[in-house]
């Protein structure tokens, strides 16, 4: 087991027990992690039970809005207060309405919206929170960080390949992994490292908007070389990235899909 004790650690992104923020919260608690989750408004109850189940500390989560600097630097400030330097964050946050993701709403009986119909000031709430909002956060932690502190991120494939469910989503990640790609340059005199995890489509609330969804876990059982992924694999690979394991390691995007991202094509042994 990686050796995490008394390093602090804060997730973005945590909605229920089934975000994969979530998974990477419980396994750098159980590294030996001190860990501070933010949460939103509808989710704090939901939040602060599972932080309670697994013996998580909650005086030093926050409720963040990561449109507000003001937000985020309060809940960052406390944590390095109460906590001391920050090693490690994830930003697992993400968002786009239906609009962005061009589905129709249950029971509608409107037709979805077109990918040329995206409202822009629908995508550009949505490239807030989903791809500046990880700016803004580092902004706020410049400070506040430790000597060789890691930063990571979550994104999709969908960033360089079509995913039509994906839609308007798919902009923001691969704003996303850009994004990553200069805050590791931005960050090299203070030798932190900034990263990003490139997961398989899992079952999340987040990913449960995705039109075809059932479909896609389907192609990927199929085409994926070594199958579907769970939030646990994910999990297990940011703990790589939130340990001494990677001290010299930024920049990268890192595909946990079960080898999805190298296939043309299903197999047809499959």
């Amino acid at each position: 087991m990686i050796n995490n004790k008394d390093k602090v650690a804060v997730v973005f992104g945590v909605r229920n027990d089934s975000s994969i923020a979530y998974d990477v919260a419980l396994k750098l608690h159980q590294s030996g992690c001190k860990v501070a989750l933010s949460y939103v408004e509808d989710t704090k109850d939901e939040v602060l039970a599972l932080m309670d189940k697994a013996g998580m500390d909650p005086n030093y989560a926050s409720q963040v809005d990561v449109r507000s600097s003001e937000q985020i630097d309060q809940f960052l400030n406390k944590v390095y207060k109460g906590l001391g330097p920050i090693n490690y964050i994830l930003h697992g946050v993400a968002y786009g309405n239906q609009k962005v993701l061009c589905y129709s709403l249950p029971g509608s009986t409107e037709p979805a919206p077109s990918y040329l119909d995206i409202p822009f000031e629908d995508l550009m709430d949505s490239f807030n929170i989903s791809a500046y909002s990880l700016i803004r956060i580092c902004r706020s932690a410049k400070e506040l960080l430790a000597q060789n502190a890691s930063i990571l991120t979550l994104t999709y494939n969908a960033s360089q390949r079509v995913f039509s469910g994906y839609a308007g989503m798919a902009i923001n990640k691969a704003a996303l992994e850009n994004i990553v790609l200069y805050l590791a340059d931005y960050f090299r005199g203070q030798h932190i490292r900034v990263n990003a995890l490139s997961a398989g489509l899992i079952m999340t609330t987040s990913s449960g908007a995705v039109s075809g969804i059932r479909r896609l876990r389907k192609l990927g059982k199929l085409a994926a070389p070594l199958g579907n992924v769970s939030a646990d694999d994910v999990g297990n690979a940011a703990l790589y990235y939130f340990s001494d394991l990677s001290t010299n390691v930024t920049g990268n995007l890192h595909f946990v899909d079960g080898g999805f991202n190298i296939m043309g094509v299903p197999n047809d042994e499959e």
